[in-house]
């Protein structure tokens, strides 16, 4: 029992300060994207324009070594046509080991790596960050928004204030979102700076949910078939506890009434 409450208590004060290090990030306000909630799901045109972003602005130093080019392919993502997900592909240079050479991607290679090392891998990033720490910690925030992965990298993109200094020889970048207030990372978003083929919005905002919500299809490409299979398997449990209280009413109504007799 003693080592019960122990570890309760070592818990609630790990949430405690885990809330505390959130609560002194900058601000992160919600933004209503197609997958948030339990039935939502990705916006296919909208994953076409963040790769677009991603391609011509953040692949220049980030790299995305977790996704198959062949994924962009998929039903669950952007949908490219597989002529064009395959000519995406031979874009970029991947390393051989047979070759000892390096040769045009295909299909069943992945990204490349980030070509900085101090330029971390974007494969994982809407996951890594949670933009909604509350309320309390009783994860209410994210069965309604998600875990503001998303609403995160984009409050980030649009956070510069355009103030810089310097610091042990390196520019640092005043921005209202990153813990601490400064980050090394130069603003990498403007308006206009990605010309969309369909004519859609490309001011900072739209550019950087655009790129957000493909962020978050390379963190969770099976995230429709995740919520479908939660739904299909909360209803059956709903279904089972229905039967069950039948099937218990039944079992015990003769024994409850010869006791009132």
């Amino acid at each position: 029992m003693i080592k019960t409450i122990l570890s309760a208590t070592l818990a609630l004060g790990m949430g405690t300060g885990a809330y505390a290090a959130g609560a002194s990030e900058g601000h992160v306000e919600n933004v209503d994207f197609s997958f948030d909630g339990p039935f939502g799901a990705y916006d296919v045109n909208q994953l076409q324009r963040g790769l677009q972003v991603y391609t011509e602005v953040c692949a220049a130093c980030h790299g995305l070594k977790y996704v198959a080019f062949r994924t962009l392919a998929d039903d669950s993502g952007p949908q490219l046509p597989d002529d064009q997900m395959r000519a995406y592909a031979e874009q970029y240079e991947v390393f051989d080991p047979e070759l000892d050479d390096f040769r045009a991607a295909t299909p069943v290679d992945h990204f490349p790596e980030s070509n900085l090392e101090n330029a971390p891998d974007l494969s994982l990033m809407a996951k890594k960050r949670a933009g909604f720490h509350g309320p309390y910690g009783l994860g209410i925030n994210q069965f309604l928004k998600g875990m503001g992965g998303p609403e995160y990298i984009t409050a980030l993109l649009t956070g510069y204030t355009g103030e810089e200094k310097e610091e042990a020889g390196t520019i640092l970048y005043e921005n209202t979102v990153m813990p601490g207030g400064w980050i090394s990372m130069a603003p990498p978003l403007s308006d206009e700076l990605v010309e969309y083929a369909d004519g859609h919005a490309n001011d900072l905002h739209h550019l950087s949910e655009d790129v957000s919500a493909f962020l978050m299809w390379t963190a969770e490409p099976k995230l429709g078939a995740r919520k479908q299979a939660g739904f299909a398997g909360v209803l059956l449990l709903t279904l089972l506890s229905v039967l069950l209280y039948l099937t218990n009413k039944r079992l015990w109504a003769p024994i409850k009434h010869k006791a009132k007799d």
